[in-house]
């Protein structure tokens, strides 16, 4: 992972006044205030509160007081924490699949095979003995460059060899099925818990916050579909669910494609999910702040990846934040010694 002053240089070129002023634009129209306050405002709170310019739309920060916007996770507060709390010399240990896949084999309940170091008879038999494989990027995440792949679509092992060889996958996995509750949601995609973990200076873990997330318009993965927290204490999704796209400020209330109703829902296996979040949390203690992403299957949670590099705007998004507070002070409780000012 790059350091910090790496973070701040790639922010910095990839920057441009054009999105700039796209951002000025997208919250004069959503917000109706004068652009020139705007973005002012804007500059202020990159100063103020360490904030992305896209921050100042994700989190309505022109409906906030300083009170408010200051308890927010913000862009560069979260490149701070992280680098506070994850060791960076073991970050491969979560970031690569294949090793992620051995380390967590306790913890993924499916088979896997690392495609660097399998032969071709083992991909070959891979083929053979399942009628479909999820195949994943070795270093990516968000689900990019992920496909699931159908055996009846390939003439043969070696045809499938030769394509899963030239896509560069990094691993072939079994497909993990939904809980029938929650394939009546959505079917095409596994829907998954984001569960972020951290571990508090003696050690303890902590499942502070949840988000289940699902697809939507036919994708096969989750990523940049609608997504909600769930009460830690019952399961239960408690507000309207975001769009993917956190700067759109769009809610449901239903799924558009089962019109299941999804305030007050409650996901199976959720509670059981935190606890094991806790536990997998243990595995890499030197990676202190991990968001796991956890499907629910008929028999219970099983961990599909770590993140030691968390999104820091799904877990504070407008509407879904009681009374505008951001998760900062959450933060504070368990890990007071980090100090974002």
């Amino acid at each position: 992972m790059e350091n910090k002053v790496q973070y701040y240089k790639r922010v910095i070129r990839d920057a441009s006044l054009g999105r700039f002023f796209n951002v000025v634009k997208t919250a004069h129209e959503r917000s109706g205030k004068n652009s020139l306050f705007l973005f002012f405002d804007i500059i202020n709170c990159m100063i103020r509160y360490k904030a992305g310019y896209n921050d100042y739309v994700i989190f309505e920060f022109w409906d906030l007081k300083h009170e408010q916007r200051d308890t927010y996770m913000t862009r560069f507060r979260s490149k701070k924490f992280i680098m506070f709390m994850n060791d960076q010399s073991a970050s491969h240990l979560v970031d690569n699949k294949n090793e992620f896949n051995e380390l967590f084999k306790d913890f993924i309940g499916r088979e896997c095979l690392d495609i660097e170091t399998a032969t071709k008879e083992d991909i070959i038999s891979f083929f053979e003995t399942r009628e479909k494989v999820f195949a994943k990027m070795k270093n990516l995440s968000c689900g990019i460059g992920c496909e699931k792949l159908e055996m009846k679509d390939f003439k043969d092992g070696e045809e499938f060899y030769e394509y899963v060889k030239k896509q560069g996958f990094g691993t072939i996995e079994d497909v993990i099925e939904n809980h029938p509750d929650i394939a009546k949601i959505y079917p095409y995609s596994v829907n998954t818990l984001r569960i972020i973990t951290i571990i508090d200076g003696k050690g303890v873990p902590h499942a502070i916050y949840a988000v289940f997330k699902m697809g939507i318009n036919g994708r096969v993965v989750d990523n940049y579909g609608l997504h909600g927290p769930l009460d830690l204490e019952t399961g239960k999704f408690m507000f309207p669910a975001h769009s993917g796209l956190t700067t759109a400020g769009i809610h449901y209330t239903k799924h558009p494609y089962s019109d299941t109703p999804l305030v007050g829902m409650k996901v199976p296996y959720a509670i059981e999910a935190l606890r094991f979040a806790e536990k997998a949390a243990l595995v890499v203690p030197q990676i202190r702040y991990i968001g796991w992403d956890v499907a629910i299957t008929p028999n219970g949670p099983v961990i599909i990846e770590g993140n030691d590099y968390c999104a820091h705007d799904f877990w504070q998004l407008p509407g879904q934040t009681p009374g505008g507070i951001g998760i900062m002070p959450t933060i504070a409780k368990y890990i007071p010694e980090f100090k974002y000012k």
